[in-house]
């Protein structure tokens, strides 16, 4: 497999992905920036997404406790510019992507695209927040956790 070092070669590279396989990594994408939530729950809901061995009852409540934390905490993205809680909201996000059911996915939707996407939301709001930039940007970082994942 060639090295994922855009989003071009990142997308074709999650789109040939299985069901399973997007839930994982998605779930590492939304555990990398999980120190950014303030919810325990999401915290399990990815540890759960994370998982190979998982019950559909048990994807199903996490991913229903990471919608239920990211629907909370959106009235909260835009009042005051309140960044890091905007982040926290990102990361539970993220986590409700990589767990979402294929029953409500849209046919070209991809899990592990869309938590990646959070994932670095939630980045970019820390930043806001006056937060250094890391050396490595979120999305370097995705491309080296699906390169090592396909790899």
């Amino acid at each position: 497999m060639p090295t994922i070092n855009n989003d071009h070669a990142l997308r074709e590279a999650l789109n040939a992905l299985t069901s399973e396989q997007q839930r994982i990594l998605g779930s590492r994408f939304a555990q990398h920036v999980v120190q950014l939530s303030k919810d325990e729950r999401v915290s399990r809901a990815i540890a759960t997404g994370l998982r190979e061995e998982v019950g559909p009852g048990e994807l199903e409540d996490a991913y229903k406790a990471a919608k239920a934390y990211a629907a909370k905490t959106y009235t909260d993205c835009g009042k005051d510019t309140d960044w890091l809680a905007q982040a926290d909201h990102f990361v539970a996000a993220a986590a409700a992507a990589a767990l979402t059911p294929d029953a409500l996915l849209a046919e070209k939707q991809n899990r592990a695209w869309k938590a990646a996407m959070q994932a670095r939301m939630a980045v970019n709001c820390t930043m806001m927040e006056g937060e250094d930039a890391p050396e490595t940007s979120e999305a370097e970082h995705q491309y080296a956790l699906a390169s090592a994942f396909m790899g």
